[in-house]
């Protein structure tokens, strides 16, 4: 099941249109969806999590808890949609755009994707434009 929930954040989102594009993400990989929640905030609620889990002082986009089994996929994505926002300007994509990309980067880590070396977010950016593509196939 995936579940969207936001936090001092009113975003549109079509809820319907994503989780349908997250299975296929998913079921490409050969993996099986469990419960998956993507949790929109702002960057202070973000920041918190991240002092408080992490351990780092830091404005980030994205962080991903991940509770996987096994090949089935379980986990939280929380998502700051202020660096959403300004990511968005800074590589010169749409919102939505942006905010598919760190939806299915979370989705990603799940599915055993890193990104700590170079070499891992070489392959990350080409893993998630793949499935950006997906996206883009499957509702244009």
């Amino acid at each position: 099941m995936i579940n969207f929930f936001y936090e001092s954040v009113d975003i549109d989102i079509d809820e319907e249109r994503v989780s349908s594009w997250i299975r296929n993400v998913i079921m490409s990989e050969k993996k099986k969806e469990g419960e998956i929640s993507f949790i929109f905030c702002n960057d202070d609620y973000l920041l918190k999590i991240n002092q408080d889990f992490l351990d780092h002082d830091t404005y980030t986009d994205i962080i991903s808890f991940d509770n996987s089994l096994g090949n089935e996929l379980h986990g939280d994505v929380f998502i700051s949609h202020e660096r959403v926002v300004e990511n968005s300007v800074t590589y010169a994509v749409s919102v939505e755009e942006e905010l598919r990309r760190v939806i299915v980067h979370g989705v990603l880590h799940f599915c055993g994707f890193k990104d700590k070396t170079e070499e891992e977010s070489v392959i990350m950016r080409q893993k998630e434009n793949e499935k950006l593509a997906m996206f883009h196939v499957e509702h244009s």
